[in-house]
């Protein structure tokens, strides 16, 4: 079966879905994963923003009908116009072939699944096809048993079945089977998935008949920010994972994360009601982390947060009669000030992070991080603020002096 032979004539819908894509450096494949690939473009390897762009640009014509020996030219002419080492595949023909392959097959693949995955759900569609068959591809090879299982029993579940989440084709490298909406399951359909189908295997952490990275429906998340799933990946990274991932991903996420957090603060402000709404603010950076080690604390998480009541309870407004709390203009340029503090102390009586930045007055700004918050409403545990104020600098200068603050970074470190 020709590579790109289910895939020669693009649609409205698969193309939208490609050149909605955030351009996204990485240095591993799996920088990020699932659901985050709906919202970025990545090749594995490609850190330098010129080369990513070329590559993008020639899975783009590949996606637009050029065949595989155009992408192999495509791409062996931005290897050697970029003087690009050190990629997998590198320094043999044969592997060569397979990453150009892989590249060129898994965006033609998923762009087209993504497609496919809007037209299946748009709402008046629904209406007529509410149900999903699972087909397995003729001409495959090598099928894989599972894949090759689910078609037969012409398995057929409703759109909105957990299964498709994560079973939605393609579930593989290489794999080509797909989904055709259908008003109701045959009389010999099997109606509910296989036994089993949840239970992850312990090697790969995917569910069964899914490769390694495949585990999720392409386009079911096309419309979520990339910021919301790289902070929604930091909840369930270990601490020096998430550090790393965030400074990696920080900058392609910037303009993202400034809106999300506009939109937090807005939400607040227009209703000013603790609700528990809580924000990834930022992230702990990896010397932070280093320095903390060193105190035998390992936080749960890299995530800082920030919840609703910090910036309209009862805390608040005692700031506010004291004269000094933080502005508006502050509050939006918190992300900033975690970015790039003039200093990080760590406070050797409560065990807390303080993050010291400046002010639009004559003081500091001094934000309190309580590190493995326990979260009240879901599981697991953030790094949450809970205090931030403006104080003299002199303060913050005596308490270091006296030995209660020490320097992680910043000034005096």
């Amino acid at each position: 079966m020709a590579l790109n032979a289910s895939f020669s004539r693009p649609f409205p819908e698969q193309l939208a879905f490609f050149q909605a894509k955030l351009n996204l450096p990485s240095q591993r494949w799996d920088d990020i994963t699932h659901a985050a690939h709906d919202r970025a473009f990545i090749v594995a390897g490609a850190a330098e923003a010129d080369l990513l762009q070329d590559l993008r640009d020639a899975v783009g014509a590949a996606i637009g009908g050029e065949s595989i020996q155009d992408f192999r030219a495509r791409f062996a002419d931005i290897v050697q116009q970029h003087g690009w080492h050190g990629w997998t595949g590198e320094g043999t023909a044969a592997g060569e072939a397979w990453r150009t392959r892989v590249i060129y097959q898994t965006n033609l693949a998923t762009s087209y699944a993504a497609g496919r995955w809007a037209q299946l759900t748009d709402p008046a569609f629904l209406k007529i096809r509410p149900y999903w068959r699972y087909v397995h591809a003729d001409g495959v090879m090598h099928p894989r048993p599972m894949h090759l299982a689910w078609g037969e029993m012409q398995l057929t579940l409703r759109y909105d079945d957990p299964f498709w989440q994560t079973h939605f084709p393609p579930n593989g490298w290489g794999c080509h089977c797909y989904i055709v909406a259908v008003r109701a399951p045959a009389p010999d359909a099997a109606t509910s998935p296989p036994e089993g189908w949840n239970i992850p295997d312990p090697k790969t952490g995917e569910l069964p008949g899914i490769d390694k990275g495949f585990g999720y429906a392409p386009g079911a998340h096309a419309s979520t920010p990339l910021a919301d799933l790289v902070e929604q990946k930091l909840f369930n990274l270990d601490a020096d994972l998430g550090a790393a991932m965030w400074a990696h991903l920080e900058p392609a996420i910037a303009a993202e994360r400034a809106q999300a957090w506009s939109n937090f603060l807005a939400a607040v402000q227009a209703d000013p009601v603790k609700r528990g709404r809580l924000q990834v603010a930022g992230a702990l950076a990896p010397d932070v982390l280093d320095w903390l080690s060193g105190k035998s604390v390992t936080p749960a998480t890299a995530e800082i947060a920030v919840d609703d009541a910090l910036i309209i309870g009862q805390k608040a407004q005692r700031h506010l009669v004291k004269g000094d709390a933080l502005t508006p203009a502050e509050w939006a340029a918190l992300p900033a000030l975690l970015d790039a503090p003039d200093q990080v102390l760590y406070d050797a009586r409560s065990g807390h992070l303080i993050f010291v930045g400046k002010s639009n007055d004559t003081r500091s700004a001094k934000i309190v991080v309580e590190l493995d918050y326990q979260r009240k409403r879901v599981k697991g545990q953030t790094n949450l603020i809970v205090s931030a104020f403006k104080t003299p600098a002199t303060d913050i200068a005596g308490a270091v002096k006296g030995g209660q603050y020490e320097v992680i970074s910043g000034k005096g470190g």
